[in-house]
């Protein structure tokens, strides 16, 4: 009866599992109940030994976590992930020279592993912030590490005499003097809130005779509170005292002042990375994300002086139009359109006749999109000298004759896909021809010119079928079919036209014969 009460209905590989799960999860409570039953399945494994010793850990538990981690080396001191384990715990525990030994030997052992090189430098930076610089001191190594050992033991005896208070000793506790606020504050962070409540909760003594369903006494609880806050200032305190902040202030001061003195092989680099993953972002259907990498890129290069960036105002005005674009495809217009009259406006103070190209081209394309056609022309046609290649003019023409068949004044809209079409004509371009093709087409449907409409279309048509676009195929062949019948019915209501003129012709004739 006795050993079906001690074994654990369940598997030690289950056990394990879920206890790592529950670890991942943050809740250590429950975990180090799943590792004690796998312990109970299988004693002294040093996986779930190392396991355990971290939950403690994190419940702040330090002395189980201790014993854990020296329990999983007891059969194998070359166990690396049991070093690691008693390095962290000795390092929570402040004892940092102690733990610097551990994550040595890890190291020695296991070079490979990142985790243990970084262990020795938190170590040796917080050996070095609570005694100053190893070159300032020197120690006789008379007696091996005893003293370490010694300092680690007393250490100990000091924690278990804390714990073995009675009642008036704990309650004299409140007449210490305490450290002062200020440096209290800055050590222990949101914390102190927290502590300064509970010393408030001290005064209050009917509350603190009172106990918990549990039988547990509220003093207890919240001396313990007050304990533990008071043993994490300490050790923060040794790791890194004030003084220590206070240089680190000043060294990250002095680091931000030579990081802002940049080389311009550097610059240059960041500046091109940073272009192409906006760029990359954009043209990856994540315009969100490539419009607040191109914020922060913005404002990181208006910090930097000019002698850091030579062609700064340029690239400023080039971020502003990268922003600009992301906010036109998340929809964002009136944002749109104020990115790109920055862009305007930063290129025309510095002279810069291609980013003023651009930004109209850009501020066209958003007052065509909000439908503001006539703002648009506008626009480009500043923009048609500027226009370099006849693909951009292609381009431009184009786009200007939309908006002119969308305003229906169809006689400029030809005119402009006349244009377009000369345009596309000398690049040899099939695409832009089958573009132009048909809005000339749609324009002289507008005139009623169907005749030509249809030729047009026919032509467009064929564009259309050298480039394998099948769906501008069928949208060309249900216009020409619309503008065929539209054209008959032109024909019918001629001839209709024709035959009245003809039959009122021959009875004027009749009436007039002798």
């Amino acid at each position: 009866m006795a050993a079906a009460d001690t074994a654990p209905a369940g598997t030690f590989p289950s056990f394990m599992a879920e206890g790592t799960l529950l670890c991942r999860r943050g809740e250590y409570g429950k975990a180090l109940a799943c590792f004690d039953n796998a312990l109970k399945l299988r004693a002294g494994d040093k996986h779930c030994l190392v396991a355990r010793s971290k939950c403690y850990l994190k419940l702040g538990d330090t002395e189980n976590s201790l014993k854990d981690a020296e329990a999983s080396l007891q059969n194998d001191k070359t166990f690396s992930k049991g070093l690691y384990q008693k390095a962290e715990t000795l390092y929570t525990m402040g004892d940092f020279e102690f733990a610097l030994v551990f994550y040595h030997r890890g190291y020695r052992l296991r070079p490979e592993l990142q985790k243990f090189r970084l262990g020795i430098e938190k170590s040796q930076e917080a050996i070095i912030n609570c005694i100053g610089s190893p070159s300032s001191v020197k120690l006789e190594n008379k007696e091996d590490l005893c003293f370490i050992s010694r300092q680690a033991e007393s250490k100990k005896a000091d924690q278990k005499l804390q714990t073995k208070l009675t009642k008036d000793q704990k309650w004299t506790r409140k007449r210490e003097p305490v450290r002062n606020p200020k440096t209290e504050r800055q050590l222990l962070g949101e914390l102190y809130a927290d502590k300064a409540y509970l010393e408030k909760l001290l005064k209050d003594e009917d509350l603190m005779e009172s106990s918990t369903k549990q039988g547990i006494k509220v003093a207890d609880l919240v001396l313990s509170g007050i304990s533990y806050l008071d043993t994490r200032s300490e050790f923060w305190q040794q790791q890194k005292p004030i003084y220590a902040r206070v240089r680190e202030r000043k060294l990250r001061q002095q680091r931000w002042i030579r990081d802002k003195k940049r080389k311009p092989a550097e610059v240059g680099r960041y500046i091109v990375k940073s272009m192409e993953d906006i760029d990359m972002l954009l043209t990856g259907d994540s315009p969100e994300e490539s419009c607040k990498k191109a914020e922060r890129v913005l404002k990181t290069i208006q910090g930097w002086s000019d002698d850091e960036v030579p062609n700064k105002n340029e690239l400023i005005g080039n971020l502003h139009s990268c922003i600009g674009n992301a906010q036109l495809e998340m929809g964002q217009m009136e944002a749109a359109l104020q990115s790109h009259k920055m862009d305007l406006e930063f290129a025309r103070q510095n002279d810069l006749p291609d980013a003023v190209s651009r930004a109209l081209d850009n501020i066209g394309r958003v007052y065509a999109r909000i439908g503001k056609f006539q703002q648009a022309i506008d626009t480009w046609e500043e923009k048609i000298p500027m226009a370099k290649s006849s693909l951009e003019k292609t381009w431009l023409f184009h786009e200007i004759g939309r908006c002119y068949l969308e305003l229906n004044n169809a006689e400029a809209a030809q005119n402009y896909g006349q244009k377009s079409l000369q345009s596309a004509d000398e690049e040899g371009d099939v695409e832009w021809q089958l573009h132009a093709t048909v809005l000339v087409a749609q324009a002289q449907v507008k005139l009623k010119d169907y005749r030509s409409a249809i030729m047009n279309f026919e032509k467009a048509l064929e564009k259309a079928k050298l480039i394998h676009d099948e769906a501008a195929q069928k949208a060309i062949i249900i216009a020409l079919d619309d503008v065929s019948k539209s054209f008959i019915e032109e024909l019918n209501e001629s001839r209709e036209g024709m035959t009245v003129y003809s039959l009122k012709g021959s009875c004027h004739l009749d009436l007039c014969a002798p």
